[in-house]
């Protein structure tokens, strides 16, 4: 997501009176503003992506301490809420074909042969798609490759 586009969500949200939305955006757009007030610098789409995914991370921590301490519902669905909006706003993963597709360029690419190279293979692959791909289903795919 780039930064003009956040923008642009926030004043759809208001419009829309989403204030879940509106509250997840603005946390957001604040984390970026400190980045640049901080360290100087305009942020980037993989900077805003990051923060993206950081945000996931902690509320679905929070999610699982919720369901495992037997909060009440509404607080549960809110936060699965929360995760559902702020993974719409990460780009696509890659999966399926066109990540076997990548696997099997990556491996060429690399000549990786055994699994003590597989933490270089992830790591081709990371730079590849720029993280955006589905990890689970490409460990599984490597480990049936390499021996």
């Amino acid at each position: 997501m780039k930064y003009i586009e956040l923008q642009d969500e926030i004043k759809t949200a208001m419009k829309a009176k989403d204030k879940l939305r509106l509250s997840i955006l603005r946390q957001l757009h604040g984390e970026v503003k400190n980045i640049e007030v901080n360290e100087r610098r305009e942020v980037t789409e993989e900077d805003v992506d990051a923060m993206l995914k950081r945000l996931i991370k902690q509320t679905k921590e929070t999610l699982d301490g919720s369901i495992k301490a037997g909060n009440d519902q509404e607080r549960t669905d809110t936060l699965t809420e929360q995760v559902a909006i702020l993974e719409g706003y990460l780009p696509e993963q890659v999966s399926g074909d066109a990540l076997i597709g990548l696997i099997d360029q990556v491996l060429a690419e690399t000549g990786a042969t055994s699994k003590k190279e597989m933490g270089r293979v992830m790591g081709a692959l990371t730079q590849a798609t720029g993280g955006n791909f589905d990890k689970a289903a490409a460990a599984k795919e490597l480990g049936s490759r390499l021996s």
